[in-house]
C-alpha cells in the first residue's frame, strides 16, 4: 500500500478521555488502569496483539460494557453512566468488526437509520408522516444522498439491497451509517479486516478524508500495522490489557515494550 500523507495538525486540550479505566469478567481482569486522551481532530489508533482488550476499550467507550472502575469523558463531559444511544446522540458512532447491517434492506435506508437518533418530530406527526415529519424525512434523505452517499462513491448501489453486495462494499455501507448520525468522533472497529490492497486503500483514503473535510476525530483499532503506521497521528499499544507505550507512530515502532509484545523476547 503506498504512503498516504497526513495533513493537518494537532490541536490542543481533549475531545475524549478515559482515567483509570479497568474492566473485569467474573476473575479475569480484562483492562487495567487504561488512560488515554484523544485531541480533537485527529486519527487516534489502539492496537496490540490479538486479545489485548483493545474491543474491550472501544465498547467501553460506546457504553456496551460497563468499567469497573474509572471515568469516561466526551466533550469535557462525563458519560460514563450514560447509555449507548444516549451517547450516540452526544455524537460517538461506531463501526464494528463484524459487519452489522440489516442486509435485506436497501443501502440507502440502512444509511438513513443512522440518523434517526437526530429526528425531532413528535409520535403523532411521524404516524401520519404529514407535515414536520414529512418534511424532516426528505431533509434527511438529501443529507444522506449529496452528501455521505456521494462522499463515499457508492451513488451507483445506493437502491440495491445489502446482502447483494461485496464484503468491502458492505463496510463503506456500515461506515456510511456511521457517518449518517453526525459524529464529532468516530470508533471504528478493524475497518479494513478482510479486505484486498484495493479496498484498504480506498478505506485509508476515506478515514484521511473523514478527518480532514468532515472535521471528524477517529479513534480506531486496527491490526494492518503499515497503515496504522501511515494515516495515524498517534498510536497507543495495550497488550494483556494494560497500556504499555502512547505516542506518534514513529515512537511507538521503536518502543522496546512494543517490540517485545509483538515479536517477543530475544534469545540471549
Amino acid at each position: 500500500m503506498p504512503q498516504i500523507t497526513k495533513r493537518g495538525r494537532r490541536r490542543n486540550g481533549s475531545i475524549l478521555k478515559s482515567e483509570d479505566l479497568c474492566l473485569a469478567f467474573g476473575g479475569l481482569s480484562v483492562l487495567t488502569h487504561i488512560d488515554f486522551e484523544v485531541a480533537p481532530g485527529e486519527i487516534f489508533a489502539i492496537i496490540g496483539p490479538n486479545g489485548a482488550g483493545k474491543t474491550s476499550i472501544l465498547n467501553c467507550i460506546g457504553g456496551f460494557y460497563k468499567p469497573n472502575r474509572g471515568q469516561i469523558y466526551f466533550q469535557n463531559q462525563n458519560i460514563s453512566r450514560l447509555t449507548p444511544d444516549r451517547r450516540a446522540q452526544l455524537g460517538l458512532a461506531r463501526t464494528f468488526q463484524n459487519i452489522a447491517l440489516y442486509r435485506g434492506m436497501t443501502v440507502l435506508d440502512n444509511i438513513k437509520l443512522g440518523a434517526h437518533s437526530h429526528l425531532k418530530t413528535g409520535i403523532l406527526p411521524a404516524l401520519l408522516y404529514w407535515g414536520p415529519a414529512h418534511r424532516e424525512e426528505m431533509a434527511l434523505r438529501r443529507e444522506v444522498e449529496e452528501e455521505i452517499i456521494d462522499f463515499l462513491e457508492i451513488e451507483k448501489i445506493r437502491k440495491l439491497p445489502v446482502a447483494a453486495l461485496p464484503y468491502g462494499l458492505q463496510k463503506r455501507v456500515e461506515l456510511a451509517r456511521a457517518l449518517a448520525m453526525r459524529p464529532r468522533v468516530l470508533l471504528m472497529d478493524e475497518p479494513v479486516a478482510g479486505m484486498n490492497a484495493e479496498e484498504t486503500e480506498d478505506m485509508a483514503r476515506f478515514i484521511l478524508d473523514i478527518k480532514e473535510e468532515r472535521d471528524i476525530t477517529v479513534v480506531l483499532i486496527e491490526h494492518d500495522i503499515r497503515l496504522i503506521m501511515d494515516i495515524s497521528d498517534r498510536v497507543m499499544v495495550v497488550n494483556f490489557g494494560e497500556k504499555i507505550a502512547e505516542g506518534t507512530p514513529r515512537e511507538v515502532q521503536r518502543h522496546p515494550e512494543v517490540i517485545k509484545a509483538y515479536l517477543g523476547e530475544k534469545k540471549k
